[in-house]
């Protein structure tokens, strides 16, 4: 048996609005299931209850998924509750937050390892904002506005190394005036390492490590390569196709 490894890492949006509907139809489309088990993960939002009741409306509800929740801050379930609602999903969608804070719980909890072997079962992982960045080997966040929003930096927070490069989500958007794109750029400029940039409205859909292909759910949401070339900083937006493209040409400089 082939087992497909896939991941749709979502730039952001409005599910209320169902901003992301065409991308998240295309999440459910491959999980290969007329009513998946989508497993939502909200540690982001630590464990937002209005967040989890949106979910249950429009995934469940509105698209049809069987849903469940894997509460981590205002619960303190054992492993093997753990471990049995991860591997037993078909979709794991996590939401947007505070990426820092999601990321210390999850490796204090072995919940980073778990992931990593549920996208080695195949099952679908996916997500916006901070549940984009967490597939990544890192991520352009905004997590320090969340303790002190008047005095603050975006920072570059460690994620779980399924997928190459620095992610930023909301690449054509801002947090307290402080626009992503210019920042992020600024940030490769200094760290190096290869960006991917990811607006709201768009998604990218890796296939084993090996494929991608751009999804967007509005017509001007696009993806981008950013990168730093002969003390340059390039910022090309990445090819929307119909058909997978190899993973080697989001790398290219």
């Amino acid at each position: 048996m082939i087992i497909m490894k896939k991941i749709i890492a979502i730039g952001g949006g409005e599910i209320k609005t169902r901003e992301t509907i065409l991308i998240d139809r295309e999440i459910i489309k491959l999980s290969g299931k007329k009513k998946p088990k989508l497993l939502f993960v909200p540690t982001a939002s630590l464990d937002s209850e209005s967040y989890w009741k949106d979910i249950q409306k429009y995934f469940g509800k509105y698209l049809g998924c069987r849903t469940d929740v894997l509460f981590l801050v205002k619960q303190h379930p054992s492993q093997r509750v753990i471990k049995k609602k991860i591997f037993s999903a078909d979709i794991i969608y996590v939401g947007g937050g505070n990426t820092l804070k999601m990321m210390t719980i999850w490796r204090r909890l072995g919940v980073d390892n778990l992931l990593k072997a549920a996208y080695q079962k195949g099952i679908l992982l996916c997500g916006l904002s901070a549940g984009s960045i967490c597939w990544f080997e890192s991520g352009h966040s905004d997590s320090m506005a969340f303790y002190n929003p008047k005095k603050w930096k975006y920072i570059n927070v460690k994620g779980l190394g399924l997928i190459k490069g620095i992610n930023c989500p909301h690449y054509n958007n801002q947090t307290f005036g402080v626009k992503r794109r210019k920042h992020f750029q600024n940030m490769i400029y200094k760290v190096g390492g290869f960006g991917i940039a990811i607006d709201n409205s768009c998604a990218i859909e890796f296939l084993d490590g090996k494929y991608y292909k751009v999804l967007t759910s509005k017509k001007n949401a696009g993806a981008y390569r950013v990168y730093k070339k002969h003390g340059k900083i390039f910022s090309k937006k990445i090819e929307k196709r119909k058909n997978f493209a190899p993973i080697d040409e989001l790398y290219k400089k």
